[in-house]
Order: structure tokens, then C-alpha cells, then sequence
């Protein structure tokens, strides 16, 4: 695969942004998923690139959150394994099922991200009001939703995590940072040996995602999502519709 200059440069700015992004509030996927697009790549190997390239970023965001985790071992001895299995499911959903399969569903994969970001505060009312599920299942659907397509993880992870946990957001972030490693990791063990990666695409992408994430998660301790929050919702939703036409049409 080739790379001109500026797609280059796009994928930089755009791993940087998802590093940050995904420290702080999850998401971040849902930029350099659509850039590695624009970049030439054909959307199963871009998703597949973009879970690789990611991957690093979760590392440093944990290193990053490393104190909100403290109290934490219990639950991430119990969920790191489920996580490895959801990841792994999902990883072999993808690599069996048609391409163009894939080009169909992708949509309506990040929409349903973004509207779980969108709507998380009514979901944990909801929660609150008496809806009970378990924390197993909803972190082994959520990391088969990982393993499957990478964009919006972190979304999809901490709007599980805060319907069951009572616990501050900034803990919550932090449990979310090491399950999305965990799925982050299976996912460059599996497809590094089957997946169609860029690794060209990745070479330039993960840098830009570490040094990102690591001050994402930073930042997570210091400043309101609300506004970046809104901002990956609506980005989100313009980049569903689109992907929605071009599937249709």
C-alpha cells in the first residue's frame, strides 16, 4: 500500500485525536477508522488496521489511569478473561464472514455506537430504576463487539460499565482503558496472523495513538466530556450516514 504525504499526515492528526478521544471518553475509533478510509484502504482492512493501530493506545491509557484502578483487582481478574473470549469471538465473526457482509453492517455498527454514547445518561437511569443486568455479559458482548469492529470501543465499554457499576466515571474510564487493552491485544495476536492489515497503515497510525492516549487519559481527570462527548456523537452519525449511503447506493 502506498501513502501520499497528505494521507499521512491525515493519519497522524488522526491517531493523536483518538488517542486522546479514547483516554478520556472512548470513541476515538471513529476517527481513525474513517481516515484510514479516506486513505485508500477497503473498509475490512481498514477496520482491521484500525484495531491494530489502536491497540497500543489502550496501553498507555492505562498506564496513564494506572491510581483510579486501584481497588479494582477483583473485577479485572473476573472480566480480563471474559474479554479475552468476547475479543476472540468476535475476531473469528469477522474473519469468516463475507466482506461484503461487512460493508452492509458497518453502518449501522457506528451508529449504534454513537446512540450508546448519545443516550448513556437515560441508560444508566434506566439502570437505576431497576433494570438489572450482569457485568459478564454486557463486557463479553461488548468485547465481541471489539473483536469485530474496532471504531468506538471505548464507547461501547464504559456505556456497559456505568449501567451496572456505581462508581465514579473517572474509575469507570479506568476499568475501560484495561478491557479495551485486553481486546485490543487479542485482536493484533489474531489478526497479525490472519487479518488483511495494513501494516504500513499501522506504522503510521500507533505512535500517533500512544502518545494520544497517554495524555488522554490525563486529561480524563481534569476536564468535562461533555463537550467531546457531543462532539463524537454528531461526528459519529455523519460518518454512519455516509458510510449507510454508499453501502446502499
Amino acid at each position: 500500500m502506498h501513502l501520499s504525504l497528505p494521507a499521512i499526515g491525515l493519519l497522524v492528526v488522526a491517531g493523536l485525536a483518538a488517542g486522546i478521544v479514547n483516554g478520556i471518553a472512548g470513541g476515538g475509533s471513529l476517527l481513525t477508522f474513517p481516515a484510514l478510509l479516506v486513505a485508500g484502504l477497503p473498509p475490512v482492512s481498514a477496520n482491521v488496521t484500525n484495531s491494530v493501530s489502536v491497540a497500543p493506545g489502550y496501553l498507555s491509557s492505562v498506564y496513564g489511569s494506572r491510581r483510579e484502578l486501584r481497588g479494582q483487582k477483583r473485577r479485572i481478574l473476573t472480566l480480563v478473561p471474559i474479554a479475552i473470549v468476547g475479543a476472540g469471538a468476535g475476531c473469528v465473526l469477522l474473519l469468516v464472514t463475507p466482506g461484503d457482509l461487512f460493508e452492509y453492517i458497518v453502518p449501522f455498527l457506528v451508529l449504534s455506537a454513537t446512540a450508546v454514547l448519545a443516550f448513556q445518561d437515560a441508560l444508566k437511569r434506566l439502570t437505576r430504576k431497576g433494570k438489572r443486568v450482569t457485568m459478564v455479559t454486557l463486557t463479553f458482548l461488548g468485547s465481541t463487539y471489539g473483536g469485530y469492529f474496532g471504531a468506538a470501543l471505548g464507547v461501547v465499554l464504559v456505556a456497559v460499565l456505568a449501567l451496572v457499576l456505581e462508581e465514579t466515571l473517572q474509575r469507570v474510564n479506568a476499568l475501560k482503558n484495561v478491557l479495551s487493552a485486553t481486546v485490543g491485544l487479542v485482536t493484533v495476536a489474531v489478526y497479525a496472523l490472519f487479518g488483511p492489515v495494513s501494516w504500513l497503515g499501522v506504522a503510521v497510525t500507533a505512535p500517533a495513538t500512544i502518545v494520544g492516549g497517554y495524555l488522554g487519559a490525563k486529561l480524563a481527570k481534569k476536564l468535562s466530556a461533555q463537550a467531546l462527548k457531543v462532539t463524537i456523537v454528531v461526528f459519529g452519525t455523519a460518518i454512519g450516514l455516509v458510510l449507510l449511503y454508499q453501502a446502499i447506493w
